[in-house]
């Protein structure tokens, strides 16, 4: 029996690439995008695809679309949380305005999608489905030039994780945190927002001069990396946590190495602070 996908932010890159596999693979795909009527997919017909209206920050979008999905076609089982977006410069060159529009739609979004969801994969009969968070390899790692970024990341993985632990097994509501790497989207290009002012402190940095030479070059094809969370959501028992790219893998062993080596070397100041019996 096909699975519904439900899946945010579709107009370009894993969202896109994401739809497209989904089509293929004979399942059916729910696309949602602020602007639903520029979305264009290979192979649709009215009985495996929907185009929504969805802006992540509107709980009254979030209803809807998924009120629409379930009138449709009855039930969803996998939901991707992939709507998000990139905002670098050296954190004293951003705004407080422009803080808060990262939380707004790279956390705060995101959790009120994934409440949606839980309520929606615990009701419905049979119940259960996968909520996958596309969090970033900075959502493990702190990156220069990416401070609020990496803030949002990180607050969707320890989320995730926390409420991995709260829901009951009967329900069959599993969760997935995917990692990436740097893949040619239109992140680090179009997508991607900068101060407003430069600060004469950090002239040492420069935002927009290291993202226009990285865009183009990463190693990570988004075809590939679609591909690659299709095969994720449907493992029987898939991760809650994965890499996915070259470079978020040898970024990520070098941080448990790092983190294996640090806690070891401070081990003596670690465990001197307990109560004495």
């Amino acid at each position: 029996m096909p699975r519904v996908f439900f899946i945010t932010g579709t107009s370009t890159g894993f969202g896109y690439h994401l739809v497209q596999e989904v089509l293929e693979k004979g399942d059916i795909a729910v696309a949602t995008a602020r602007k639903p009527e520029s979305l264009s997919f290979k192979g649709t017909n009215d009985k495996n695809y929907l185009a929504l209206k969805l802006d992540v920050t509107k709980d009254s979008d979030i209803e809807a679309a998924f009120e629409k999905t379930l009138s449709k076609f009855g039930r969803v089982d996998v939901v991707v949380n992939n709507a998000g977006y990139g905002l670098s410069g050296p954190f004293e060159e951003l705004s407080d305005a422009q803080i808060k529009t990262q939380m707004d739609i790279n956390f705060f979004g995101l959790i009120a999608v994934t409440r949606k969801a839980m309520t929606v994969m615990r009701e419905q009969k049979p119940s259960g489905g996968l909520i996958q968070q596309i969090t970033s390899i900075g959502g493990q790692k702190g990156v220069p030039l990416f401070s609020i970024y990496c803030a949002s990341k990180w607050a969707v993985e320890g989320f995730t994780e926390a409420i991995s632990q709260e829901v009951k097994p009967e329900w069959g509501i599993k969760f997935t945190c995917v990692e990436p790497g740097g893949f040619r989207t239109d992140w680090a290009g179009r997508s991607m927002s900068f101060p407003d002012e430069r600060h004469p402190a950090y002239d040492h940095l420069n935002a927009k001069e290291s993202m226009q030479k990285t865009n183009g070059t990463q190693k990570g094809d988004p075809k590939k990396g679609g591909q690659a969370m299709y095969e994720l959501a449907t493992l029987p028992d898939p991760p809650l946590r994965v890499v996915i790219g070259s470079d978020a893998y040898q970024a990520i062993n070098g941080k448990i190495k790092d983190y294996g080596e640090n806690y070891k070397k401070y081990e003596k100041i670690s465990n001197s602070t307990d109560v004495d019996d």
